[in-house]
């Protein structure tokens, strides 16, 4: 999990500077920032999606995805724990409750969703080779110090997401790459690109407000339906 830990420690120095000097930058230039992030946010999201082999693969999983996202609640259940986290470490108002969890899901959704996550977990826990992991470590310093100086310390605490996520995929990486095949992966990774590009225009350049959280079951769906297809 050494990957992890070094994105964890990435997100929270990130964090940091956004905080503290985040109160000199003119609000303007953080509503700029928060927008190119989110069109670049889109782009990496668009380009993913290419990846897939087979689109009715991808439209299956989101749909069936998002029906059980939306039958456990799993947005809920985030905003539910941001405001929990909020209570106990933040001392604003109810406008700074709202900016801490928006800062919370958006950071925890944008940290774990993609092919670096996913892939540089398993590489990380099966070999202990990290790089994937160290470059995505460099992209979400950035991100968490834009993220943080305009949403917030609810940026920072995303680490615990990224601890569970991440770490968990890296401690079942023998199993998951034993059933992982190319193709369940293409797929994977096409689906991640569209949750990405939802997260984009609902969190980023709030254009939409989209219920994001309940579609990340379909990453689990993806690979499952290539599987099924792929018995007949």
């Amino acid at each position: 999990m050494t990957g992890t830990l070094i994105n964890i420690a990435a997100v929270l120095i990130g964090g940091v500077i956004g905080l503290i000097f985040g109160a000199r930058i003119p609000d303007k230039l953080k509503e700029t920032i928060i927008a190119g992030m989110g069109l670049f946010v889109a782009a990496m999201g668009l380009q993913m999606f290419l990846k897939t082999e087979n689109p009715l693969i991808v439209l299956g999983a989101l749909l069936i995805g998002t029906l059980v996202g939306e039958w456990w609640r799993i947005e809920d259940g985030l905003q539910s724990l941001g405001e929990f986290l909020e209570q106990r470490f933040s001392k604003e108002g109810e406008n700074g409750s709202n900016r801490f969890v928006r800062g919370f899901l958006t950071a925890s959704l944008l940290f774990c969703v993609g092919p670096l996550a996913i892939l540089g977990s398993i590489q990380d826990g099966l070999t202990g080779d990290y790089n994937l992991l160290a470059v995505k470590s460099v992209l979400d310093g950035f991100a968490s110090l834009a993220f943080a100086s305009t949403l917030g310390v609810g940026v920072m605490l995303s680490t615990i997401i990224i601890l569970v996520y991440q770490g968990g995929i890296s401690l079942l990486a023998a199993q998951l790459n034993a059933i992982v095949t190319p193709a369940m992966m293409n797929e994977l990774t096409a689906t991640g690109g569209v949750i990405l590009l939802g997260l984009a225009l609902s969190s980023l350049l709030e254009i939409k407000k989209i219920r994001v959280g309940n579609m990340l079951p379909a990453l689990a769906i993806a690979p499952l339906i290539v599987w099924i297809v792929s018995l007949f």
